[in-house]
């Protein structure tokens, strides 16, 4: 074979390919049928690359489109790039902010604008488009970080800087777009042309960023009414730029300067102040409306379960008397558990569940019969049970926590009035920097990897697989109902990815690069690179957090 000629094998082709040495992703796309839907990146040997990439040896190559869930974070990361050249270019010397995610979509905010109008929507958009049509390249390079640091000081992007300089790199990879520069944690797509559907709304100061439909792309994802979660997020928000932690960058700032004990201290001081304002509403509720039915609800690794024991100690106080049960001990044996379309076992539908001993359980306990309650393992997939019945008494409520909690076909046959909700998850508060934010589903995604290898026997290997399926079931499941909620919680702590990593690492290392998840281990080990470790020493034995890596003082 002559030698400038590289076999590889395409998955999308379903056969192998021969090119020239040196050839790119791109160009081997031409080279392939015109798929459904332009190709925005590819997986090289289960790893992330992008179309600018270089064959240079044999190799095996998965191309994938937007439908693909790191196929959709490419088209997000590139639509941010887009807008935030189009800010630049309207808005001159204007700090732009894409803080968190909400109603299916983004926020984002900019410096010095109290409210977005119309107007600015309206050029804004104008702007992108033609940027759009212009199908500007998107160029990646490498620099030397004192480099990076001189353009970024130009630029005013102390946030990226501040991450710089904690994390000391030789080399960074920076993005330019006509007349700027971005750093992402994460591919993007060739140029500015591969941005085609999106929309601009004014969101309460700042603006809200609508996106595709991953599992139908030529769909906007609907805005849907998120009031109580936006204030979540505008909430600790606030609070973490009082704290001074508002981006990573300045977070490590404070772990190199010795201050770790005293962060802990305050993200749990903070979350304490929270708790007992909830038991607070608890108590009126229960005093106003006879609310004796506690329902705690939030997807996956929120920390569900710690956090209904340390509510109950909060209602202790207040002369209530908490029985705690967990959905998750109403789970049928595993034999009968429900399959999904792929044949797994599927634990996020409600039908998993056994309803009917359940709702049966309430109308005893409620009648002030003794009840003997179920427990699952979920090695084994049987049910055991505990060794001593519950019973209610009159200051007893009975407090349930589990992802179906909110679903109105859980507690159908109980009044609204005799019920009050909780919201639960791990809104991440702190940024990476001002144009990346930290997924929420990422730091749930790292603590279930760590209790599943604790208390599940489950590698990184086989959680990275089911949580696809896991996230599937949380928009199915639980996101529709989680504006019902009374009140929502906010289970993240914004040291504790860096508490988490010396934890998780050595499981994503683990995953092999035979698998397809292998691709999604090394982008949480390129995320988790940034944080500096923190001893978990000084973390309560009653912290949320505990629940994760052990070493908690509450019994599961």
């Amino acid at each position: 074979m002559n030698g400038n000629l590289v076999k590889i094998v395409c998955e999308n082709s379903g056969g192998s390919i021969t090119v020239e040495w040196g050839t790119m992703l791109s160009e081997v796309v031409d080279m392939l049928p015109e798929p459904p839907r332009p190709y925005l990146a590819a997986y090289v040997n289960n790893s992330i690359a992008e179309l600018d990439y270089r064959i240079s040896e044999p190799v095996t190559v998965r191309f994938i489109d937007m439908t693909h869930y790191e196929g959709i974070r490419v088209y997000h990361r590139t639509l941010f790039f887009l807008l935030q050249k189009a800010v630049h270019d309207l808005f001159p010397g204007r700090r732009f902010r894409i803080p968190h995610s909400v109603s299916k979509g983004f926020y984002c905010e900019i410096e010095g604008i109290d409210a977005v109008s119309q107007n600015d929507i309206d050029l804004l958009k104008a702007r992108m488009d033609d940027l759009i049509a212009q199908n500007i390249p998107i160029v990646r390079q490498k620099v030397a970080s004192e480099e990076a640091k001189e353009i970024y000081s130009k630029l005013g992007f102390n946030d990226k800087i501040a991450l710089l300089e904690t994390r000391p790199r030789l080399y960074v990879t920076m993005y330019g777009l006509a007349d700027i520069v971005g750093y992402f944690y994460g591919a993007l797509a060739p140029s500015t042309g591969y941005i085609y559907k999106y929309d601009l709304k004014p969101y309460y100061k700042g603006i809200y960023i609508a996106v595709p439909k991953r599992t139908a792309p030529e769909e906007l994802e609907p805005m849907i009414g998120q009031e109580k979660m936006f204030g979540i997020f505008t909430e600790y928000k606030e609070w973490v730029d009082i704290m001074g932690v508002p981006n990573i960058g300045l977070l490590n700032t404070r772990i190199l300067a010795g201050e770790s004990s005293d962060l802990i201290k305050m993200a749990e001081a903070f979350m304490e102040k929270n708790l007992a304002g909830i038991a607070d509403m608890l108590q009126e509720a229960n005093r106003t409306r006879g609310a004796r039915l506690v329902l705690i609800s939030g997807p996956s690794s929120s920390g569900k379960t710690t956090f209904a024991k340390k509510l109950g100690i909060q209602m202790r106080i207040l002369g209530l008397d908490p029985v705690l049960i967990s959905l998750d001990d109403y789970f049928l044996e595993r034999e009968l558990t429900p399959r999904d379309e792929k044949g797994d076992y599927d634990y996020e539908t409600i039908d998993a569940l056994d309803l009917k001993t359940f709702n049966e359980h309430l109308k005893q306990l409620f009648a002030g019969e003794s009840v003997d309650i179920p427990r699952y393992d979920f090695i084994s997939g049987k049910r055991q049970w505990h060794e001593s019945p519950l019973r209610l008494t009159d200051r007893s409520l009975l407090v349930v926590e589990g992802i179906h909690a909110l679903n109105p076909r859980l507690t159908e046959k109980i009044p609204d009035q005799y019920k009050f909700r909780i919201y639960i998850s791990a809104f991440t508060s702190v940024m990476m920097d001002d144009m990346n934010r930290i997924p929420t589903t990422d730091n749930r995604l790292i603590r279930r990897i760590v209790r599943d290898n604790e208390t599940r026997g489950s590698d990184a290997t086989a959680t990275l697989k089911r949580w696809g399926s896991v996230r599937a079931g949380e928009e199915k499941y639980i996101f529709p109902y989680q504006e019902n909620a009374d009140v929502m919680f906010n289970s993240s702590m914004f040291y504790e990815l860096h508490v988490l990593r010396r934890y998780v690492e050595p499981l994503l290392y683990k995953v092999p690069n035979t698998v397809p998840e292998y691709g999604e281990a090394r982008r949480l080990l390129k995320l988790l690179d940034n944080f500096l470790e923190i001893g978990a020493e000084e973390i309560p034995p009653t912290s949320i957090l505990r629940e994760f890596i052990g070493g908690s003082s509450f019994r599961y």
